[in-house]
C-alpha cells in the first residue's frame, strides 16, 4: 500500500466513521432490495461472474475490427418515428401486471438512478435516467409508472439486452463502436467524458504522469477500463500504473477509494461528479480526456423501438416544462456546476435511415 493510500485509509469521509458505516450499510441494502412491481426489482437472473467474464472475452475479439470500421458512433442510429412495430406491439400485448416496459437501470448512481434513503419512499428509484425511463413508458404504454425496473451491474448491461431480460437499458451507457456490434442505440441524450477522481490530498493531478505507481479502479466492461488498457498498451499511460482493479459497479470503486484500497477512480465525469458530491474528501482531478455520449440501448433488431425512443428524445428535448432541461436542473445542475457543456442535450444526428 502506498503512503498516500495509508493516509487515505485513515481519513474519515462522509462526515466521519459512523457516516461511512452508514453509507456502506445503505449500499448493502441497495444490493438486497427486491421490489417487484411499480418501482423496482433486482435482477436475480444475472449470470455468474465466470459467465460474465466469458461474455466479455467473447466480445473482445470483435472490438478491433469494429473500431476500424466505425466512426462517430453516436450518429449510428435510426431516424425518429412514432409508429408501432413488432417490438412495441409485443410490449403492448403483455397481459395484466406484466404489461410493463422492462428496463435495466442502476440503483446506486447518485442523481442518475438511485434509491434516496432520505426520500418519502426509500424503495423508489429516482434520478435523471429514471425520469427518461418514465417518459418512454408514458409514451409507449400511456403510464409513466408502467415500468418494471431491473437493477443490473455494469458488466451485465449487454447480456441483459441480448438475453431478452430487458426491453432496453437506460444506465449511463456510453455509445461506442464495439457495443454497436452487439446492441442498437438511440441518439445521444447526454454528453460526458472520462475523468480521474481521487482524494483532495492526493498528488494526482489528472490523466497524466502523476498516475505513475498509482492503483486505479474501474468498472468491469466500462469504457473507462477499455481506455486505460488501450493507453497503457500505446505507452500513453505510465507503465507503472496499476489498472488491474475492476468491480461490477462503479460505486464499488468509490468504496474502495474511501477504504484506501486504491489511489484513484476513472469514470465518466458526469458520474464522478455525483460521487464527489457524495464524499467531500474526494474531487475530480484534471479535465475530461475523452468525449462520450450516453444512449438508450436495445436489441439490434428492434428497429421500431429504436425509432420510437429517438422520437421520444426529440419531444423530451423540446419540452420546456417537464423535459430534458427540467430533469437536468432537478438532478444534475448542482453536481455539474460550472460545466456549461452539460447544460443542454447533444444535438441528434441520424446516419441510418433504414
Amino acid at each position: 500500500m502506498t503512503k498516500a493510500r495509508r493516509v487515505r485509509a485513515g481519513l474519515r469521509g462522509w462526515g466521519g466513521v459512523g457516516a461511512m458505516a452508514t453509507a456502506c450499510a445503505v449500499a448493502l441494502i441497495f444490493a438486497l432490495l427486491l421490489t417487484c412491481t411499480g418501482s423496482a426489482v433486482h435482477d436475480t437472473d444475472a449470470a455468474p461472474a465466470a459467465q460474465a467474464a466469458a461474455g466479455t472475452e467473447a466480445r473482445t475479439a470483435a472490438e478491433a475490427d469494429a473500431a476500424e470500421d466505425c466512426t462517430a458512433p453516436e450518429k449510428q442510429t435510426l431516424s425518429p418515428s412514432d409508429a408501432d412495430g413488432p417490438t412495441i406491439e409485443a410490449i403492448k400485448n403483455r397481459q395484466g401486471e406484466k404489461r410493463k416496459l422492462i428496463v435495466g437501470v442502476d440503483q446506486n448512481s447518485y442523481r442518475w438512478g438511485y434509491r434516496n434513503p432520505n426520500g418519502s419512499d426509500s424503495a423508489q428509484l429516482e434520478g435523471f435516467d429514471i425520469d427518461l425511463v418514465r417518459r418512454i413508458a408514458e409514451d409507449i404504454l400511456g403510464d409513466p409508472d408502467a415500468v418494471q425496473f431491473k437493477a443490473i451491474p455494469t458488466d451485465q448491461r449487454i447480456p441483459a439486452i441480448q438475453d431478452g431480460r430487458v426491453d432496453l437499458v437506460v444506465r449511463t451507457m456510453t455509445i461506442n463502436c464495439s457495443r454497436l456490434e452487439e446492441v442498437a442505440f438511440s441518439a445521444p441524450y447526454f454528453k460526458t467524458g472520462q475523468q480521474v477522481l481521487a482524494p483532495k490530498s492526493s498528488p494526482i493531478e489528472g490523466y497524466d504522469e502523476t498516475l505513475a505507481n498509482q492503483e486505479i479502479c474501474t468498472a468491469t466492461g466500462s469504457t473507462a477500463y477499455a481506455k486505460l488498457e488501450e493507453d497503457k498498451k500505446k505507452g500513453d499511460l505510465p507503465a507503472s500504473t496499476d489498472i488491474s482493479t475492476t468491480v461490477p459497479n462503479q460505486l464499488d470503486c468509490l468504496v474502495r477509494l474511501q477504504l484506501g484500497e486504491v489511489d484513484a477512480v476513472v469514470n465518466d465525469g458526469a458520474l464522478a461528479a455525483s460521487q464527489a458530491a457524495q464524499d467531500p474528501t474526494v474531487e475530480l482531478k484534471g479535465d475530461a480526456f475523452t468525449t462520450e455520449y450516453y444512449g438508450v440501448a436495445m436489441k439490434k433488431d428492434a428497429d421500431d423501438l429504436v425509432r420510437r425512443v429517438n422520437q421520444i428524445l426529440v419531444d423530451f428535448r423540446k419540452d420546456t416544462a417537464d423535459g430534458w432541461q427540467a430533469s437536468y436542473d432537478k438532478w444534475l445542475s448542482a453536481t455539474l456546476v460550472g460545466d456549461s457543456s452539460k447544460s443542454e442535450p447533444p444535438a441528434p444526428e441520424y446516419l441510418r435511415k433504414s
